[in-house]
């Protein structure tokens, strides 16, 4: 999976020179909360509702309601914007993006094609494409983890049992070990009955537990 299969597309942007107050109302409008700023065509910044908040004054200031309001109308987006965006390319990997942006510890990702905003990819989009199918979030079957399924040796003989109850796979990964070396193995499955199956499973001598979701 790529970037391209991810991101928003159709990114909405600002202006350097936009007011601040401006930028704010563009974000409740669309429900965002990043704007990229974009000049001339070029990528300069990334404004967010939490920087605009915090450029606001604080509630104990002693400026009136009307100093604060003009206050706010005079800043633009250039003077809170981040100039250090983390920008990635529509054809990376969406495992690399997230690591990029693990390690950067940002929550978006601007994506830039032949130097130009196309889109833009942030947390939420790699929970509700990524995270949630693999977890079946919203996705009708049960979920079972096979403790140490994930062994090469197993897996063959565990994928026949499905087969045999003709149970369609919704999902499959392998779970990292809490503690030793055991790699479990959790399939999401489209039947809300797999009790055969976990009985035949057992019966091989695996530990079953179905997961509620």
């Amino acid at each position: 999976m790529k970037i391209r299969d991810i991101m928003t597309w159709n990114v909405i942007t600002v202006s350097s020179d936009t007011p601040i107050m401006e930028a704010r109302k563009i974000m409740d409008a669309h429900n965002i909360r990043r704007l990229p700023v974009v000049d001339r065509g070029k990528l300069v910044g990334l404004v967010t509702k939490d920087r605009i908040l915090r450029a606001s004054p604080s509630p104990a200031t002693s400026l009136t309601v009307w100093e604060i309001n003009y206050l706010l109308a005079k800043m633009t987006v250039r003077e809170i914007m981040a100039k250090d965006v983390v920008t990635v390319s529509p054809d990376m990997s969406a495992e690399a993006a997230i690591a990029l942006a693990q390690n950067k510890k940002v929550g978006s990702l601007v994506v830039v094609e032949d130097g130009r905003v196309v889109g833009i990819a942030t947390t939420n989009d790699f929970f509700y494409k990524i995270l949630n199918p693999v977890l079946g979030l919203g996705i009708p079957g049960t979920r079972i983890v096979i403790s140490d399924g994930a062994d090469p040796k197993k897996i063959p003989e565990i994928m026949a049992l499905v087969q045999k109850h003709n149970l369609g796979l919704a999902s499959m990964h392998s779970m990292p070990p809490i503690e030793g070396k055991e790699r479990d193995l959790c399939l999401h499955l489209n039947a809300s009955d797999v009790s055969q199956l976990i009985k035949d499973l057992q019966g091989k001598g695996l530990k079953v537990e179905i997961v509620e979701r």
